[in-house]
């Protein structure tokens, strides 16, 4: 445990999405978000499994610098086309210093690369804690849709 304070990354850090592998696996899982936020996003272990389980699925660990930050997982549907924001999360100790901005960033390049891409789609539950304010100032556009109760967002690449 003191590996992790003493490996701080600054605020200026380069954020990457990198695969996660069994080297960096228990790292990834080790990564939480606050407690108010536990009902917004699934733990990384579930998003996990559920990505092995789902051949459409792609995942990533989030990096600032070489320190593990957080987690993104995306549905990449190039028959469609469509690509939907699944899974993201930033651990709580993370939070705020931008590196959940420069993720996204990461993950639009990524999206932008693949065939037939014109918009990334992300849910949020609505509420107090909510990702919603965060998607919407990074460029988000509520669609009117729902789906199970979450509101759906997209964003023009």
């Amino acid at each position: 445990m003191a590996e992790e304070t003493t490996n701080q990354p600054s605020a200026a850090a380069m954020v990457s999405l990198r695969e996660i592998t069994k080297e960096t696996l228990r790292d990834i899982l080790r990564l939480k978000v606050g407690d108010d936020q536990q009902h917004f996003v699934a733990n990384n272990a579930v998003s996990i499994a559920q990505a092995h389980f789902e051949p459409k699925a792609w995942f990533r660990g989030v990096y600032a610098d070489e320190t593990p930050v957080g987690f993104v997982m995306l549905s990449d549907d190039p028959d469609t086309p469509e690509y939907y924001l699944w899974r993201f999360m930033i651990d709580r100790r993370y939070q705020g210093r931008g590196y959940g901005w420069q993720a996204l960033q990461r993950l639009g390049e990524h999206v932008k690369s693949r065939p037939g891409a014109v918009e990334l789609l992300v849910s949020y539950v609505p509420g107090d804690g909510s990702p919603g304010e965060f998607y919407h100032k990074f460029g988000f556009v509520d669609t009117g849709e729902e789906d199970d109760g979450e509101l759906v967002s997209k964003l023009t690449l």
